[in-house]
């Protein structure tokens, strides 16, 4: 008899890239599996899910605005039309369990399912549970999550600590180091910070660097500055009047493998998923956390790792007088590069698509007992 799986979510790589690797982990389980991905119509994983080779249904189901705007006039009419579009769905695909991994789609599509008494699973990514996972929480049979201490705010019986899915290719040793430096044109003698603002770019991140240009340019390390689309020729323009040789800059970096393994330390933003890949990587980490973003959680799973003594933080709004101290500090100290290495290694998880596709596994078995 086949499997079914509804996987839902998206609006971010951070939700998307996790979402792929999990319905990889269960093709690899069982490859008669029949997989349908349900995403938010007009957001990325409309491109990039059927790019991984997996089908995709949208809804029009849009995110609620915290402040007054038109927007959440609209916000009801969406959500009503997708609970109705994730009825439909569910009840022509049939399947044998639906899983969330966050973002707009994921709560509409749950909801349906346990009103429908299909088994549903959470994972969930941050260190702090979102309103829309804590209330799906009730009905759910398995709550995957990446932190210690979500007992707060799920019931302890239904938590499954598998870690966050990252890519698989992070592989750090001194030959991928050496093929980074040659990728990049970097200079082995030096150290290389790495700077990540996402694909789409970090506003602050950016106008730091370009603020700092020069003293960057001067510096006795060298660095590379992912900008994002969005500032390309901003960033563009002011490598062009700096002249540097010492920066070089990407608006998008392919090869992030690479990047890691060139890296002697990382700036980052906070992100659930990026947090596990840095804690893969094992590099001294400077973590910015965007202030905008629901409920803080990105300050909350930076100070996760703060507290365990695996990173550091400059909060976003004091980016542009103290990041490239912070930077400098950090690069002259190689106790404190090392200590903090040692301690983020300690958080990593490696399998955690394999561990989350089992416990999909066997919830689609115990239904069909």
């Amino acid at each position: 008899m086949s499997k079914k799986v509804i996987i839902s979510g998206g609006g971010t790589g951070g939700h998307i890239f996790p979402a792929i690797s999990i319905a990889n982990a269960l093709v690899a389980i069982d490859k008669e599996i029949q997989l349908l991905f349900v995403g938010a119509k007009d957001r990325m994983e409309m491109e990039k899910v059927p790019a991984a080779g997996y089908s995709i249904k949208g809804l029009p189901v849009a995110g609620f605005q915290r402040r007054f705007t038109f927007k959440n006039v609209t916000f009801f009419f969406k959500l009503v039309n997708s609970m109705i579009m994730a009825r439909s769905i569910l009840k022509r695909f049939k399947p044998d369990v639906v899983v969330g991994v966050g973002g707009y789609a994921s709560g509409p599509m749950l909801k349906v399912a346990a009103q429908n008494n299909i088994p549903t699973l959470i994972q969930e990514q941050n260190s702090y549970a979102g309103v829309t996972n804590r209330l799906l929480a009730k009905k759910s049979k398995r709550i995957c999550v990446a932190y210690e201490g979500m007992d707060k705010y799920f019931p302890a019986e239904k938590i499954i600590f598998t870690g966050n899915p990252v890519r698989q290719d992070i592989i750090i040793n001194d030959e991928k180091r050496s093929e980074g430096l040659k990728y990049f044109s970097l200079d082995g003698t030096k150290k290389t910070v790495l700077l990540l603002g996402g694909s789409l770019g970090a506003k602050t991140l950016n106008e730091t660097i370009a603020e700092n240009i020069g003293l960057l340019a001067s510096a006795n390390y060298q660095f590379i500055w992912q900008c994002g689309k969005v500032y390309k020729t901003a960033a563009q323009e002011v490598m062009k009047n700096s002249m540097s040789e010492n920066v070089k800059l990407f608006d998008f970096i392919s090869r992030m493998d690479l990047a890691y393994a060139a890296a002697d330390i990382i700036i980052s933003r906070a992100g659930a998923g990026s947090i596990s890949e840095l804690c893969l990587v094992g590099k001294p980490c400077i973590l910015v956390p965007s202030p905008n973003v629901a409920e803080d959680h990105q300050t909350k799973n930076a100070l996760a790792l703060v507290n365990k003594n695996a990173a550091l933080m400059v909060l976003d709004i004091e980016a542009r007088t103290m990041l490239i101290n912070t930077v400098n500090k950090l690069i002259s100290d190689e106790a404190l590069c090392t200590s903090l290495s040692e301690e983020i290694s300690k958080l990593a998880i490696k399998d955690s698509a394999h561990r989350i596709a089992q416990e999909i596994m066997l919830l689609i078995e115990n239904n069909k007992k």
